[in-house]
């Protein structure tokens, strides 16, 4: 994986890591064109079902962050052949019930995506195995998760504590699994990992597995179990998967551009007078466009071009073209919220940018990421002059973001988290005067590259 390099030239903009803090200098427009490296949720989901898979699959375009790299390292664990040349992995699967008992536990990191499609993966093993998660991941709720396996038939073990009166669940976990039985289960939360990780586990229990999503998510493992010849359908908000016990490798995939890096970009040239750039072979999946329908709506120049080759062969995927444009505050709903949780923070940033006030209503989630990421970006924004509130609105907890004209340079925080890192370097781009941020070697997570792109696109 590429370090974080030091210091990016971006015209007459340096932006420098020194020691500490990582400055960054305001720029006036923004304009090129880029390829970005594979999107991080396909990534996972391509290592763990090629490997479920009998036979070699080569994967390109694969990204090269640490939460990509964590997955690989559980599945070698696993006892599954993984190699890498440039930016195609190679995976040796090893069958539906190829996988063997890890020697030690199973190191997650900080990747919720890694452990809770791993703990899917092994509720269908006739074997225990322990997942290990770091700091931030190991406060992160996974009952919503542990509880689906358990009604299939796993056994596991996770740290109990109290949270808002109730039980919740965290890693460490321990699960056993073997002997699951399909079942039919409706989301509490709208969630993708969770989704997935029964229709992973699915893949092992006898009988069918529905489950029913209360708003869709990003379908990446729908559309990935289909490509490897498993029998599923999805009918409104259901998906019907019946068990298999093979999964035919398509033997190669490529993996189109990671929207949700894309995102930072796309955000930039938006607020960016004078500003046009052109993302190519980037994912174009519907349910992760939610970022580019909500800033067309706010009155930005946005164009999709889709693919007509199908490269991707499963993912949909094009170019977005970006010109500067004069954004208007609107509301986004709770319902469009799981196809932009990731992107809410960039979306915070062109808020701020906007004119008149941006409601983003039942946003609850964003408090259980890697960092509470209402709160990191409330007090970054918040210092540099933005008026951001947050309150319940409609029972459900909501940002109100009132536009002005610029922000202000001044010092911020990552709070360590990638996502929150990205989007205050963006914000510091666009301020008046010289920002600083406390750190930013833990954009590495998803986006190692971040700042060589953002140097590819200098004016």
């Amino acid at each position: 994986m590429n370090p974080v390099r030091n210091s990016i030239l971006m015209g007459r903009t340096r932006i420098s890591n020194g020691v500490n803090p990582f400055v960054i200098k305001p720029i006036t427009t923004l304009k090129g064109e880029v390829f970005l490296l594979g999107d991080k949720s396909i990534a996972h989901r391509s290592l763990i079902i090629s490997s479920l898979a009998k036979g070699k699959t080569k994967i390109k375009n694969f990204p090269r962050n640490k939460d990509c790299l964590r997955t690989i390292k559980a599945l070698r664990k696993l006892g599954v052949r993984i190699t890498q040349k440039a930016d195609t992995i190679t995976v040796f699967g090893r069958g539906i019930g190829g996988l063997k008992k890890p020697k030690g536990p199973i190191l997650a990191g900080e990747s919720g995506t890694t452990f809770r499609l791993m703990l899917g993966v092994l509720a269908g093993q006739d074997f225990q195995a322990r997942l290990l998660a770091s700091t931030a991941l190991s406060l992160r709720p996974m009952l919503r998760v542990t509880r689906p396996l358990r009604l299939m038939g796993a056994k596991i073990k996770a740290r109990r504590e109290k949270r808002k009166g109730s039980l919740e669940e965290f890693p460490p976990i321990t699960i056993r699994g073997g002997g699951l039985r399909g079942m039919v289960y409706k989301l509490p939360v709208a969630s993708a990992q969770v989704k997935s990780a029964i229709l992973l586990a699915g893949l092992y229990a006898a009988g069918n597995t529905v489950v029913i999503e209360p708003i869709a998510t990003r379908d990446h493992t729908e559309r990935m179990l289909k490509q490897f010849g498993v029998s599923l359908r999805v009918n409104n908000k259901k998906i019907f998967l019946k068990n298999n016990k093979l999964l035919v490798s398509p033997k190669s995939m490529n993996i189109p551009g990671d929207i949700s890096s894309a995102a930072f970009f796309i955000v930039l040239a938006s607020i960016l007078a004078n500003s046009k750039i052109v993302i190519k072979n980037v994912s174009l999946n519907p349910s992760r466009l939610g970022l580019v329908r909500v800033l067309k709506r706010m009155g930005a120049d946005i164009r999709l071009t889709l693919n007509k080759n199908k490269t991707s062969q499963f993912e949909p995927c094009g170019s977005i073209k970006v010109k500067s444009s004069l954004l208007k505050g609107i509301s986004v709903k709770k319902k469009e919220m799981p196809s932009l949780i990731d992107e809410l923070p960039i979306l915070m940033v062109a808020a701020c940018y906007a004119d008149g006030v941006t409601v983003l209503e039942g946003v609850g989630e964003l408090r259980l990421k890697e960092t509470d990421r209402i709160r990191s970006m409330y007090l970054n924004l918040r210092k540099m002059g933005a008026e951001v509130n947050v309150a319940r609105v409609k029972g459900e907890e909501s940002i109100l973001i009132q536009g002005k004209t610029r922000l202000r340079g001044v010092k911020v925080r990552s709070y360590q988290d990638h996502r929150t890192a990205m989007s205050m370097v963006v914000a510091g781009l666009t301020a008046s005067g010289v920002s600083s941020l406390d750190g930013i070697s833990c954009i590495n997570k998803s986006f190692p590259e971040f700042l060589q792109v953002l140097d590819s696109l200098k004016a």
